[in-house]
């Protein structure tokens, strides 16, 4: 079978097997593209934006996107002298449940890991390195590690763990980082060590991996502060690495399509397109630069794939339309949104101003320009800036802002 026609059934897959209907089980959703499975939403926002179903208060400090899966929402916060994770009902945001999971504070007080959630169970990552699994169910703790003690974990700078954990094929999979293996693997039901990624031991940076199948092999693909690198699922070697510099902190999920592999950050480094073939030994990969500029250069916010297109907030230049296989700027647009963060729903996109009033508009993803249908500004704003991605699930909007997690109605009547 030819290649594409292989990766096209492994996208198709992880589809079936991840989510089911409109779930967002993960950070960025169910292919962690930041792209929802979610159809019949509205295609342009009344005047003052759509309606507000519920508001959810009491969730605590921290930067914690959402998970949703079967009619609850995970998410992550500090209240009093510890971080939690915490599980809401989707019909109105009450708390159901709370686990302890570890101290509370950091350099940006509170977690910034968005839970995981794999069938009966739910994992989740502190800003200090607690990593531990629990039951969906009722929130009780069946194991934990700390990803600095029992790991040897280093990170690239100072402001916490960032990642948020996968769960494939009955293992967690993490970034420690440091001499022991930037990558681990653990199982899911006891906790236990699977594999380091022994051939690699660059400390961790602020990303998360994907899954890909690259020429038919199916590999782990994550960034650090030195390198961009495919790991096998089943050992944890190094299927191929790339040299890839990054300044501060480099945070942007990598992206994956046609056997090739972008990446970004922004402290002016910007973004790089590696072609990923077959090797001359059976088995290898070669990694080849298609190109590297500065068209976006994100610090954190997210980039999404739409046809053959980039989207996502460049540091400097603005909203950016780029494309994908060249890397050329087809548009950027500065004045209509401060710099924030995005995701993409029944092929429009929803962006979320960090800064301010804390604006979102729906935007069509188009190369022809900035083609807005609706805005507007979240109500009850912290006063600091709100990083979490917005989350489309179920007809809903998801907002997380500190404290308070806003529910917005976006289905089609």
């Amino acid at each position: 079978m030819p290649t594409k026609a292989i990766n096209t059934l492994f996208v198709l897959f992880l589809t079936a097997t991840i989510a089911v209907g409109a779930d967002w089980p993960q950070w960025r959703g169910p292919l962690r593209d930041d792209i929802s499975t979610e159809t019949g939403l509205l295609k342009q926002w009344p005047a003052d934006g759509p309606p507000l179903a519920w508001k959810a208060t009491g969730l605590g400090e921290g930067y914690s996107g959402v998970s949703v899966v079967g009619g609850r929402i995970y998410t992550m916060g500090d209240l009093g002298e510890a971080s939690f994770l915490l599980a809401l009902d989707a019909a109105n945001g009450k708390v159901i449940w709370s686990t302890k999971v570890g101290k509370a504070g950091g350099n940006y007080a509170g977690p910034r890991c968005t839970p995981t959630v794999a069938g009966d169970h739910v994992v989740a990552l502190g800003q200090f390195g607690d990593l531990l699994c629990v039951a969906a169910a009722d929130g009780k703790e069946l194991w934990r590690h700390n990803l600095k003690s029992d790991f040897g974990g280093k990170m690239m700078s100072m402001w916490g763990y960032a990642e948020s954990p996968l769960v494939d094929d009955g293992k967690v999979i993490c970034t420690p980082g440091g001499a022991q293996g930037t990558m681990i693997a653990l199982s899911e039901k006891t906790g236990e060590v699977v594999w380091h990624s022994k051939d690699w031991t660059e400390n961790a940076a602020y990303t998360s991996m994907i899954i890909a199948m690259v020429n038919g092999v199916r590999q782990y693909i994550q960034l650090t502060d030195a390198s961009v690198a495919g790991v096998s699922p089943k050992d944890g070697s190094v299927l191929w690495r790339a040299p890839r510099p990054g300044k501060t902190a480099v945070i942007p999920t990598p992206i994956f399509a046609d056997d090739s592999v972008y990446v970004d950050s922004g402290y002016n480094v910007g973004c790089n397109l590696f072609k990923i073939s077959a090797g001359t030994t059976a088995g290898s990969f070669n990694a080849q630069q298609v190109y590297a500029n500065k068209v976006i250069k994100n610090q954190h916010g997210g980039i999404v794939k739409v046809g053959e297109y980039l989207y996502g907030h460049s540091d400097g230049d603005g909203w950016t339309c780029q494309n994908f296989k060249t890397g050329e700027a087809v548009w950027q647009e500065k004045a209509k949104l401060p710099k924030g963060s995005l995701s993409c729903a029944d092929g429009m996109l929803y962006l979320r101003a960090e800064s301010g009033p804390g604006t979102v508009v729906l935007l069509e993803p188009t190369p022809t320009g900035w083609t807005e249908k609706g805005r507007f500004d979240q109500p009850n704003r912290s006063n600091v800036n709100s990083w979490p991605h917005p989350v489309i699930s179920g007809g809903k909007l998801y907002l997380r802002d500190k404290d308070i997690l806003l529910c917005y109605d976006v289905k089609q009547k």
